[in-house]
Parts: structure tokens; C-alpha cells; sequence
């Protein structure tokens, strides 16, 4: 084996590792990105729920325990 072929066996393993490494973490951030993305894009707006004191975990009926839509 020459001087070339040894050496050139590691910088190679190097190059395969560092790729994979950045490649992973290029993945990561797109993964994360794109569920900032969602969270901000999917903002529900107020839906119909039971209002606080209207139902009882007796009927089945819960209501949220503080409301971001205005009072009626």
C-alpha cells in the first residue's frame, strides 16, 4: 500500500462522518422549523365550547379552565 492510498482512507471516513453529522442536523432544523411554522399558521379561532359554569363533569361536559375568546 502507498503513502496516498493510507491517508486517503481516513480524510474519506472523515468527509462520511461530517456529512452524515450535517445532513442530520440540516434535518433537524427543517423539523423544527417546520413545526414553528405550523404553531403559528394554525391558530384556531374561538370554537363553540361550554362555557365555565355552564356544564358538569356529571353530563359529560367540561369547560376550558380559562377562555381566550371574549365573554358573551
Amino acid at each position: 500500500m502507498t503513502a496516498t492510498g493510507a491517508t486517503a482512507r481516513p480524510i474519506r471516513t472523515k468527509v462520511v462522518v461530517w456529512s452524515a453529522i450535517g445532513a442530520g442536523l440540516l434535518l433537524l432544523l427543517i423539523a423544527n422549523s417546520h413545526l414553528v411554522y405550523v404553531a403559528f399558521v394554525s391558530q384556531p379561532e374561538c370554537v363553540a365550547h361550554v362555557r365555565q359554569g355552564e356544564g358538569s363533569a356529571r353530563d359529560g361536559k367540561f369547560s376550558a379552565a380559562r377562555s381566550s375568546c371574549t365573554p358573551r
